[in-house]
Protein backbone atom coordinates (compact mmCIF):
# COMPACT_ATOMS: atom_id res chain seq x y z
CA UNK A 1 0.00 0.00 0.00
CA UNK A 2 2.72 2.12 0.74
CA UNK A 3 3.62 2.41 -3.04
CA UNK A 4 0.10 3.69 -4.01
CA UNK A 5 0.76 6.52 -1.64
CA UNK A 6 4.28 6.89 -2.94
CA UNK A 7 2.63 6.66 -6.83
CA UNK A 8 -0.20 9.06 -6.28
CA UNK A 9 1.85 11.69 -4.72
CA UNK A 10 4.27 12.47 -7.24
CA UNK A 11 0.92 12.06 -9.55
CA UNK A 12 1.89 8.98 -11.27
CA UNK A 13 -0.92 7.12 -12.99
CA UNK A 14 -1.75 3.23 -11.89
CA UNK A 15 -3.64 0.80 -11.55
CA UNK A 16 -3.91 -1.95 -8.65
CA UNK A 17 -5.47 -4.64 -7.40
CA UNK A 18 -6.06 -6.76 -4.07
CA UNK A 19 -7.13 -10.25 -2.45
CA UNK A 20 -10.02 -10.47 -0.57
CA UNK A 21 -8.25 -9.39 2.76
CA UNK A 22 -5.97 -7.09 1.37
CA UNK A 23 -3.16 -8.85 2.75
CA UNK A 24 -1.68 -8.68 -1.10
CA UNK A 25 -1.97 -5.74 -3.48
CA UNK A 26 -0.14 -5.65 -6.97
CA UNK A 27 0.24 -2.05 -8.39
CA UNK A 28 1.48 -1.10 -12.24
CA UNK A 29 1.78 1.64 -13.59
CA UNK A 30 -0.36 2.24 -16.23
CA UNK A 31 2.54 3.49 -19.13
CA UNK A 32 4.13 -0.29 -18.43
CA UNK A 33 0.42 -2.33 -18.84
CA UNK A 34 0.94 -4.76 -21.55
CA UNK A 35 -2.92 -5.60 -23.23
CA UNK A 36 -1.86 -9.19 -23.63
CA UNK A 37 -1.50 -9.58 -19.92
CA UNK A 38 -4.22 -6.88 -18.17
CA UNK A 39 -7.12 -5.23 -19.31
CA UNK A 40 -9.09 -3.45 -17.43
CA UNK A 41 -12.31 -0.62 -18.08
CA UNK A 42 -13.90 1.73 -15.82
CA UNK A 43 -17.32 3.42 -15.18
CA UNK A 44 -18.18 2.70 -19.30
CA UNK A 45 -21.54 3.05 -20.39
CA UNK A 46 -24.21 -0.40 -20.24
CA UNK A 47 -25.40 -1.41 -23.62
CA UNK A 48 -28.03 -3.59 -24.72
CA UNK A 49 -25.97 -7.10 -25.39
CA UNK A 50 -26.27 -11.02 -26.86
CA UNK A 51 -25.49 -13.03 -23.36
CA UNK A 52 -23.60 -15.79 -23.17
CA UNK A 53 -24.36 -18.98 -22.46
CA UNK A 54 -22.61 -21.07 -19.82
CA UNK A 55 -22.80 -24.27 -18.29
CA UNK A 56 -23.01 -24.16 -14.60
CA UNK A 57 -22.22 -27.40 -11.97
CA UNK A 58 -23.29 -25.80 -8.60
CA UNK A 59 -22.86 -27.52 -4.89
CA UNK A 60 -26.15 -29.23 -4.23
CA UNK A 61 -28.58 -27.39 -1.86
CA UNK A 62 -28.19 -29.24 0.93
CA UNK A 63 -24.73 -28.73 0.82
CA UNK A 64 -25.00 -24.81 0.76
CA UNK A 65 -27.93 -25.04 3.82
CA UNK A 66 -25.29 -26.73 6.13
CA UNK A 67 -23.51 -23.44 5.51
CA UNK A 68 -26.30 -21.06 5.75
CA UNK A 69 -27.71 -22.87 8.91
CA UNK A 70 -24.23 -22.57 10.39
CA UNK A 71 -24.42 -18.83 9.52
CA UNK A 72 -28.04 -18.23 11.04
CA UNK A 73 -26.80 -19.73 14.53
CA UNK A 74 -23.72 -17.01 14.47
CA UNK A 75 -26.32 -14.51 14.02
CA UNK A 76 -28.02 -16.12 16.94
CA UNK A 77 -25.82 -16.19 19.15
CA UNK A 78 -24.71 -12.47 18.26
CA UNK A 79 -21.39 -13.02 16.61
CA UNK A 80 -22.30 -11.50 13.11
CA UNK A 81 -25.38 -9.35 11.81
CA UNK A 82 -24.65 -9.46 8.28
CA UNK A 83 -21.95 -12.25 6.92
CA UNK A 84 -21.46 -11.86 3.16
CA UNK A 85 -21.45 -15.54 2.10
CA UNK A 86 -20.09 -17.19 -1.07
CA UNK A 87 -19.78 -20.17 -2.88
CA UNK A 88 -17.46 -21.53 -5.81
CA UNK A 89 -19.18 -23.00 -8.96
CA UNK A 90 -17.43 -24.82 -11.80
CA UNK A 91 -18.51 -23.48 -15.31
CA UNK A 92 -17.72 -24.76 -18.95
CA UNK A 93 -17.47 -22.21 -21.98
CA UNK A 94 -16.06 -22.23 -25.35
CA UNK A 95 -14.48 -18.61 -24.32
CA UNK A 96 -11.39 -17.26 -23.40
CA UNK A 97 -11.03 -15.12 -20.80
CA UNK A 98 -9.72 -12.33 -23.44
CA UNK A 99 -13.18 -13.17 -25.09
CA UNK A 100 -15.30 -12.82 -22.55
CA UNK A 101 -13.69 -9.28 -21.05
CA UNK A 102 -14.03 -8.34 -25.24
CA UNK A 103 -18.00 -9.32 -24.98
CA UNK A 104 -18.80 -8.60 -21.29
CA UNK A 105 -21.12 -5.47 -20.57
CA UNK A 106 -20.10 -4.59 -17.18
CA UNK A 107 -19.05 -1.04 -15.94
CA UNK A 108 -15.89 -1.87 -14.03
CA UNK A 109 -13.79 -4.71 -15.73
CA UNK A 110 -10.31 -6.05 -15.40
CA UNK A 111 -8.25 -9.17 -16.69
CA UNK A 112 -5.14 -10.34 -14.93
CA UNK A 113 -3.22 -12.93 -17.83
CA UNK A 114 -5.31 -16.00 -17.97
CA UNK A 115 -5.91 -16.35 -14.59
CA UNK A 116 -9.39 -14.37 -13.58
CA UNK A 117 -11.02 -11.98 -15.19
CA UNK A 118 -14.34 -9.37 -12.67
CA UNK A 119 -17.30 -7.75 -14.77
CA UNK A 120 -18.70 -5.96 -11.48
CA UNK A 121 -21.81 -3.72 -11.12
CA UNK A 122 -20.14 -2.16 -8.09
CA UNK A 123 -17.89 0.37 -7.33
CA UNK A 124 -15.59 0.51 -3.97
CA UNK A 125 -14.59 3.97 -3.46
CA UNK A 126 -14.38 6.98 -6.03
CA UNK A 127 -12.31 10.06 -4.94
CA UNK A 128 -12.44 13.41 -6.84
CA UNK A 129 -11.05 16.43 -5.94
CA UNK A 130 -11.27 16.05 -2.21
CA UNK A 131 -14.30 14.45 -1.82
CA UNK A 132 -14.31 10.52 -1.29
CA UNK A 133 -17.99 8.55 -1.98
CA UNK A 134 -18.29 4.74 -1.76
CA UNK A 135 -21.66 2.98 -2.96
CA UNK A 136 -22.65 0.00 -0.84
CA UNK A 137 -24.92 -2.97 -3.08
CA UNK A 138 -27.39 -4.88 -1.14
CA UNK A 139 -30.37 -6.19 -2.66
CA UNK A 140 -31.22 -7.76 -5.45
CA UNK A 141 -34.58 -9.28 -7.16
CA UNK A 142 -35.44 -10.83 -11.05
CA UNK A 143 -36.66 -7.55 -12.71
CA UNK A 144 -39.28 -10.12 -14.60
CA UNK A 145 -40.91 -10.45 -11.24
CA UNK A 146 -44.13 -8.14 -11.49
CA UNK A 147 -43.61 -4.78 -9.35
CA UNK A 148 -40.39 -5.87 -9.01
CA UNK A 149 -38.83 -2.26 -8.00
CA UNK A 150 -41.60 -1.89 -5.47
CA UNK A 151 -41.29 -5.13 -4.41
CA UNK A 152 -37.58 -4.83 -3.28
CA UNK A 153 -37.98 -1.54 -2.12
CA UNK A 154 -40.66 -2.45 0.15
CA UNK A 155 -38.95 -5.93 1.74
CA UNK A 156 -38.45 -5.43 5.18
CA UNK A 157 -35.23 -7.92 5.15
CA UNK A 158 -33.55 -6.26 2.35
CA UNK A 159 -34.00 -3.26 3.82
CA UNK A 160 -33.06 -4.21 7.11
CA UNK A 161 -29.53 -5.84 5.36
CA UNK A 162 -29.03 -2.42 3.33
CA UNK A 163 -29.25 -0.54 6.33
CA UNK A 164 -26.49 -2.41 8.48
CA UNK A 165 -24.35 -2.46 5.15
CA UNK A 166 -24.71 1.65 4.53
CA UNK A 167 -24.17 2.33 8.38
CA UNK A 168 -20.93 -0.20 8.16
CA UNK A 169 -19.33 1.83 5.27
CA UNK A 170 -20.61 5.13 6.84
CA UNK A 171 -18.54 4.25 9.84
CA UNK A 172 -15.64 3.03 7.93
CA UNK A 173 -15.53 6.14 5.74
CA UNK A 174 -16.00 7.87 9.47
CA UNK A 175 -12.48 6.54 10.12
CA UNK A 176 -10.41 8.49 6.79
CA UNK A 177 -12.83 11.26 6.29
CA UNK A 178 -14.66 14.13 7.89
CA UNK A 179 -18.51 15.41 7.52
CA UNK A 180 -19.57 12.02 6.17
CA UNK A 181 -23.35 11.71 5.06
CA UNK A 182 -25.37 9.51 2.72
CA UNK A 183 -26.13 11.10 -0.17
CA UNK A 184 -28.70 9.02 -1.68
CA UNK A 185 -30.67 6.07 -0.33
CA UNK A 186 -31.48 2.86 -2.04
CA UNK A 187 -31.67 3.88 -5.27
CA UNK A 188 -32.33 0.98 -8.19
CA UNK A 189 -29.88 -0.16 -10.55
CA UNK A 190 -30.66 -2.43 -13.65
CA UNK A 191 -27.84 -5.29 -14.22
CA UNK A 192 -27.63 -7.58 -17.34
CA UNK A 193 -27.56 -11.03 -15.81
CA UNK A 194 -27.29 -13.11 -18.55
CA UNK A 195 -30.62 -14.53 -19.40
CA UNK A 196 -31.99 -12.02 -16.77
CA UNK A 197 -32.23 -9.02 -15.74
CA UNK A 198 -31.56 -7.94 -12.48
CA UNK A 199 -32.48 -4.89 -10.07
CA UNK A 200 -29.95 -4.51 -7.46
CA UNK A 201 -30.11 -1.33 -4.63
CA UNK A 202 -27.52 0.83 -3.97
CA UNK A 203 -26.59 3.59 -1.60
CA UNK A 204 -24.57 6.67 -1.91
CA UNK A 205 -22.25 7.86 0.88
CA UNK A 206 -20.11 10.95 0.66
CA UNK A 207 -17.15 12.66 2.97
CA UNK A 208 -14.54 15.07 2.91
CA UNK A 209 -10.55 14.17 3.14
CA UNK A 210 -8.14 16.75 3.39
CA UNK A 211 -6.55 17.84 1.12
CA UNK A 212 -3.33 15.97 0.77
CA UNK A 213 -5.14 12.63 0.40
CA UNK A 214 -2.53 11.53 -2.19
CA UNK A 215 0.10 11.20 -0.06
CA UNK A 216 -1.84 9.02 2.40
CA UNK A 217 -3.88 6.53 -0.70
CA UNK A 218 -2.55 3.50 0.66
CA UNK A 219 -3.40 4.15 4.63
CA UNK A 220 -7.07 5.31 3.33
CA UNK A 221 -7.34 1.88 1.35
CA UNK A 222 -6.09 -0.08 4.00
CA UNK A 223 -8.16 1.39 6.72
CA UNK A 224 -11.42 0.51 4.12
CA UNK A 225 -10.49 -2.81 3.22
CA UNK A 226 -11.42 -5.23 2.96
CA UNK A 227 -14.80 -3.87 1.71
CA UNK A 228 -17.79 -4.03 3.96
CA UNK A 229 -20.46 -5.25 1.42
CA UNK A 230 -18.27 -8.36 0.62
CA UNK A 231 -17.61 -9.09 4.57
CA UNK A 232 -20.63 -7.88 7.03
CA UNK A 233 -20.69 -6.88 10.36
CA UNK A 234 -19.06 -6.81 12.63
CA UNK A 235 -16.07 -7.27 10.19
CA UNK A 236 -13.27 -8.85 12.27
CA UNK A 237 -15.47 -11.28 13.71
CA UNK A 238 -17.66 -11.58 10.43
CA UNK A 239 -14.14 -12.61 8.67
CA UNK A 240 -13.38 -15.03 11.22
CA UNK A 241 -16.33 -16.81 10.19
CA UNK A 242 -16.39 -16.47 6.59
CA UNK A 243 -12.87 -18.67 6.94
CA UNK A 244 -14.80 -21.21 8.97
CA UNK A 245 -17.74 -21.60 6.76
CA UNK A 246 -16.33 -21.21 3.00
CA UNK A 247 -14.77 -23.95 2.18
CA UNK A 248 -12.63 -22.48 -0.47
CA UNK A 249 -10.14 -19.74 -0.50
CA UNK A 250 -11.40 -16.85 -1.97
CA UNK A 251 -8.10 -15.27 -3.42
CA UNK A 252 -8.86 -11.89 -5.50
CA UNK A 253 -12.62 -12.65 -5.94
CA UNK A 254 -14.17 -10.16 -3.83
CA UNK A 255 -10.97 -7.87 -3.28
CA UNK A 256 -10.56 -4.34 -4.88
CA UNK A 257 -9.13 -2.95 -8.17
CA UNK A 258 -8.57 0.63 -9.45
CA UNK A 259 -6.91 3.09 -10.88
CA UNK A 260 -5.10 6.48 -10.21
CA UNK A 261 -5.45 8.74 -13.28
CA UNK A 262 -3.16 11.26 -11.85
CA UNK A 263 -5.53 13.69 -10.07
CA UNK A 264 -8.44 11.71 -9.55
CA UNK A 265 -9.02 7.81 -8.29
CA UNK A 266 -12.10 5.22 -8.86
CA UNK A 267 -12.06 1.53 -7.96
CA UNK A 268 -14.44 -1.59 -7.60
CA UNK A 269 -15.48 -4.37 -5.96
CA UNK A 270 -14.24 -8.27 -7.68
CA UNK A 271 -17.41 -9.26 -7.52
CA UNK A 272 -19.04 -11.56 -10.62
CA UNK A 273 -15.74 -13.10 -11.03
CA UNK A 274 -14.48 -16.24 -12.60
CA UNK A 275 -11.17 -17.60 -11.92
CA UNK A 276 -8.75 -20.11 -14.30
CA UNK A 277 -7.29 -23.10 -12.35
CA UNK A 278 -6.03 -25.32 -14.34
CA UNK A 279 -7.45 -25.74 -17.41
CA UNK A 280 -11.33 -25.29 -14.85
CA UNK A 281 -13.22 -22.55 -14.97
CA UNK A 282 -14.90 -21.43 -11.42
CA UNK A 283 -17.50 -18.46 -11.11
CA UNK A 284 -17.59 -17.39 -7.44
CA UNK A 285 -20.58 -15.74 -5.59
CA UNK A 286 -23.19 -14.73 -3.34
CA UNK A 287 -25.11 -12.64 -0.94
CA UNK A 288 -25.27 -11.29 2.23
CA UNK A 289 -27.16 -13.74 5.09
CA UNK A 290 -29.32 -12.35 7.84
CA UNK A 291 -31.77 -13.28 10.40
CA UNK A 292 -34.73 -12.81 7.97
CA UNK A 293 -32.55 -14.63 5.27
CA UNK A 294 -34.47 -17.57 3.28
CA UNK A 295 -31.94 -20.03 2.23
CA UNK A 296 -34.02 -20.87 -0.50
CA UNK A 297 -33.92 -17.22 -1.52
CA UNK A 298 -30.15 -17.09 -0.92
CA UNK A 299 -29.14 -20.13 -3.30
CA UNK A 300 -31.34 -19.00 -6.12
CA UNK A 301 -29.58 -15.29 -5.50
CA UNK A 302 -26.33 -17.14 -5.43
CA UNK A 303 -27.06 -18.94 -8.83
CA UNK A 304 -28.96 -15.80 -10.66
CA UNK A 305 -24.88 -14.09 -10.29
CA UNK A 306 -23.89 -17.03 -12.59
CA UNK A 307 -23.55 -14.95 -15.76
CA UNK A 308 -21.66 -13.07 -18.33
CA UNK A 309 -23.42 -10.08 -19.62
Amino acid sequence: MKRLSHLASQGIPFLFFTNFDASKTQVFRLEQLKEEDIEYAFDTDIYSAHTQKINKNPISYKTYKKGFDYIIEKIKSGDTYLLNYTCKTKIKTKLSLKEIFALANARFKLRVKDEFICFSPERFIKIENNSIYTYPMKGTIDASIPNAQAKILANTKEMAEHIMVVDLLRNDLSMVAKEVKVTKFRYIDKINAGEKELLQVSSEIQGLLCENWKNKLGDILQTLLPAGSITGTPKRKTLEIIKEVENYERNNFSGVFGVFDGKSFDSAIMIRFIENNQEEMVYKSGGGITLDSSAEAEYQEMLDKIYIP
